[in-house]
């Protein structure tokens, strides 16, 4: 199993705070965890950059790190760059990578030295007697912003609804960071749209100076009027032998150009979402969270289109992005839940 060095250091290396993700390995050459003390020991931790393409959480902290370079954070922060070498090149992950978000203790992946690298992690943060991980990711359909956790706890929900009202609970892909660390200490990650978007690092900028000067996570319990709760019911994946395509009439697969519209909007049964060459075989896999398959349950073909099958499915994730697609999923399904 080849070897990856974890880089760990107690400093802001020269440039880091100006660095862009595409120029950052020269600085950072190496997945890098940093530790910078502050008045509460107990520290925040925060992990960028998972997806190379996503680069919201590297600009807040750039921010928020300029705003205490003349006095102490008010909390300890450890930050973890991920995948730089995907960065570099403005994608998720290299071809020979595994999936940085996938990587981490609980995974289905066999042990490589991601994971190995991703225990050694968790364990590090463990033993700081880490306070709350925040993992920040953008996405590439038309997404709102929203908090998604892997525990229904009230620390979790008090942690996730100080992003906003939009709460997703889930429990699978596995491998993720925020359900390694849901293991150790109230944990979410923070979904912030597009990249690119100035809101989008103003947002997580506010939300990590707010964790910052937490105390505790109050102790009392988030009322079910302040926020919208789903859980995520099924992950939606196009065929590996399906062709398909947004605009190419003759894929195996032409789904719908304007599908991403779909998201965060509770749709009815019988929904159109393309149309399919295959009378019998529906070219889409939808898995539960345990890993059942339940694609008849959620899509059927009648008359050459592929239609969704229950009242009050939300979507979540779709894009038009058909490389990431097939890197990671067509769209999750959620239904709403209430506390």
């Amino acid at each position: 199993m080849k070897t990856l060095s974890l880089n760990q250091i107690d400093y802001l290396p020269d440039g880091l705070l100006e660095a862009t993700p595409e120029n950052l390995h020269k600085i950072l050459p190496e997945p890098t965890l940093i530790h910078l003390a502050g008045r509460h020991a107990e520290p925040v931790f925060v992990s960028i950059l998972l997806h190379g393409n996503e680069s919201t959480g590297l600009f807040s902290l750039q921010l928020l790190l300029k705003k205490y370079q003349s006095q102490p954070l008010p909390r300890s922060l450890s930050i973890f760059f991920g995948n730089v070498s995907a960065a570099r090149k403005n994608m998720r992950k290299l071809d020979n990578q595994p999936d940085y978000n996938r990587i981490w203790p609980g995974t289905e992946l066999p042990d490589c030295a991601e994971t190995e690298m991703a225990k050694e992690i968790v364990s590090i943060m463990k033993k700081r007697r880490v306070f709350a991980s925040i993992d920040v990711h953008n996405n590439t359909g038309m997404n709102p912003h929203y908090a998604c956790i892997n525990r229904l706890d009230n620390q979790f929900l008090q942690l996730a609804s100080l992003f906003g009202r939009m709460i997703v609970y889930f429990i699978r892909p596995k491998g993720v960071q925020s359900a390694a660390f849901a293991q150790i200490c109230p944990a979410v990650t923070l979904e912030c749209g597009r990249p690119g978007q100035h809101y989008g690092v103003e947002h997580v900028l506010e939300y990590l100076n707010s964790c910052l000067h937490l105390t505790a996570l109050p102790p009392h319990q988030v009322q079910p009027q302040d926020l919208d709760l789903f859980h995520t019911v099924a992950q939606v994946k196009v065929h590996e032998k399906v062709s398909f395509s947004f605009n190419q009439a003759d894929a195996d697969l032409l789904l719908n150009e304007d599908l991403e519209r779909m998201n965060f909007t509770e749709i009815p049964a019988g929904t159109v979402w393309g149309t399919s060459r295959f009378n019998s075989l529906i070219p889409l896999i939808a898995q539960d969270e345990y890993g059942n398959d339940i694609t008849d349950t959620c899509f059927s073909i009648q008359n050459g289109e592929l239609l969704t099958n229950k009242n009050h499915t939300m979507p979540s994730m779709l894009t038009l992005d058909e490389h990431v697609i097939r890197q990671d999923c067509l769209c999750y399904l959620m239904e709403r839940i209430h506390l």
